[in-house]
């Protein structure tokens, strides 16, 4: 227990780590992709500047905006939430025998709703509350389509550990070859269960400024900053996990995982913000009724298949 105990505390270590230079490395991209320098003055190249800007925010003076321990506890909450979804990645002695991985997954990502909606409710701020109602429609939306997505491979392997994903993919194939548009279909379900662009219309400049978050700064805004940033980092691991049949630690699945992390930054600098109404257009009526006749295609073909071999 003392050694699980440790290495969960050596994991969050690295992963808030790797926060930090994944700020710096989504700002260098989106630099270079117009034209421009980026962070490169502080120390060597622009390397310390993300230590720079947590050491900026935790001196911030604190307001005392609200005498309501809810306000104050719920940036902690959701990073709380956020370190659990790292309890089932294999670190060393770590979680690997853990019996049903994926429907504790399920389970987690379902609660990131929660912390932000008390956060809207609490702040007491009408922009806050507009940002929470897009936000709560949107993640509840795409929440059952990345469900139905992962109770596909669910059946498909039979199991609901990621090693057996692993096995099951270096025994025959790998998903992404054969279940490419899945892979299109998670990973845009990501980038909206992660507000990432082009679908942070809880941020929109224009009206909502900041969104859910616009009355935290200092101390609490770190929480919920290393909250996105590290669901970012896990949700690349999973899709990683899901259509790439790669060792967890092996060279192709750092390549690959870095890859996807590439991708959901650079997109950013690329695809302007989707209207709000084409988002839930897209979500119920087009990428929802894909994912369930090609649920029934799939669960067809099994019964098909056990039917010869039988």
């Amino acid at each position: 227990m003392m050694m699980l105990i440790l290495n969960y505390i050596l994991l969050m270590i690295m992963v808030m780590l790797s926060v930090a230079f994944l700020t710096l490395f989504e700002r260098k991209i989106l630099s270079y992709m117009q034209c421009r320098k980026g962070p490169n003055k502080l120390l060597f190249k622009g390397l310390f500047q993300p230590f720079s800007d947590m050491l900026k925010l935790i001196f911030k003076e604190m307001f005392y905006l609200s005498l309501n321990k809810m306000f104050y506890l719920s940036p902690m909450f959701m990073f709380y939430i956020s370190c659990l979804l790292w309890l089932v990645y294999p670190w060393i002695y770590m979680n690997i025998n853990m019996m049903y991985m994926m429907v504790f997954l399920l389970f987690v990502m379902s609660l990131n709703v929660y912390p932000i909606l008390i956060i809207s409710w609490i702040s007491m701020n009408n922009y806050s509350m507009m940002g929470l109602m897009r936000l709560v429609s949107q993640m509840i939306s795409f929440e059952v389509l990345m469900f139905l997505i992962i109770f596909m491979f669910m059946m498909i392997i039979e199991d609901f550990k990621f090693m057996y994903m692993y096995i099951y993919q270096l025994n025959n194939f790998f998903f992404f070859i054969y279940f490419f548009p899945l892979y299109f279909m998670l990973f845009i379900s990501l980038l909206i269960d992660l507000n990432r662009v082009p679908f942070d219309l809880i941020e929109g400049e224009s009206e909502l400024v900041s969104g859910f978050n616009l009355e935290y700064y200092s101390g609490l805004f770190i929480f919920i900053f290393l909250s996105e940033y590290m669901n970012l980092l896990f949700m690349s691991i999973i899709l990683t996990i899901f259509f790439f049949g790669f060792y967890y630690w092996s060279i192709m699945f750092n390549f690959i995982y870095l890859m996807n992390l590439f991708l959901m930054v650079m997109i950013r600098g690329v695809l302007a913000r989707i209207r709000y109404d084409s988002l839930m257009y897209m979500c119920w009526m087009e990428l929802l009724v894909l994912m369930l006749f090609y649920l029934i295609y799939f669960y067809l073909m099994k019964e098909l298949i056990m039917l010869i071999n039988y």
